[in-house]
């Protein structure tokens, strides 16, 4: 991409990447006097089958991985294709994001939300800084699908939920 400035290099990086579809999950911990943290994230990934291991990448500049980091655990939720406003009220910046936002606590006390997909509960093996992002490891303690709703999808910047589940339908047809 040579010739072309840091800025149009950026640009085009962002909207060809877009063309990736990614996953919403929200990160969830509650700080020192429990009082719930939240981002969302759109790179969660199984990093390891043994041990168990998961990542997701984060912003450096963000103020809510200092927290998460901090409290050493956090719960990765699988956002579903209703829960857009929800995945907008966590990465909005100076608001209450946890504000008529229903959960419960996992057994390390992270917030598990309400209506998800699915979670994963871990406590933070790593945290690794690549370019302008930190890479953080979590071992995995508990995890559990919570419903069969189809997930929340981020797409050359914009939300949906189009899942094709051919797969699984034939699955169910062949009966295996």
């Amino acid at each position: 991409m040579g010739g072309s400035t840091a800025q149009e290099v950026g640009r085009r990086f962002r909207d060809v990447l877009g063309h990736f579809p990614t996953s919403v999950v929200a990160i969830t911990t509650t700080g020192p006097a429990g009082r719930p943290e939240g981002m969302v994230v759109g790179s969660f990934t199984s990093v390891s089958l043994d041990p168990p291991l998961v990542s997701f990448l984060a912003d450096r500049s963000s103020g809510t991985l200092p927290k998460i980091t901090a409290a050493g655990r956090f719960c990765a939720n699988a956002l579903a294709a209703d829960q857009e406003p929800l995945s907008r009220r966590l990465a909005a910046r100076g608001t209450d994001r946890f504000e008529d936002v229903s959960w419960t606590a996992s057994a390390a006390g992270n917030p598990v939300l309400d209506g998800v997909v699915a979670w994963v509960d871990c406590r933070i093996e790593d945290v690794v800084t690549i370019g302008d992002h930190d890479l953080v490891v979590g071992r995995v303690r508990e995890l559990r699908a919570a419903s069969a709703k189809t997930p929340l999808l981020f797409f050359k910047g914009g939300y949906g939920d189009y899942f094709s589940t051919t797969s699984l339908l034939i699955d169910q047809l062949v009966g295996w």
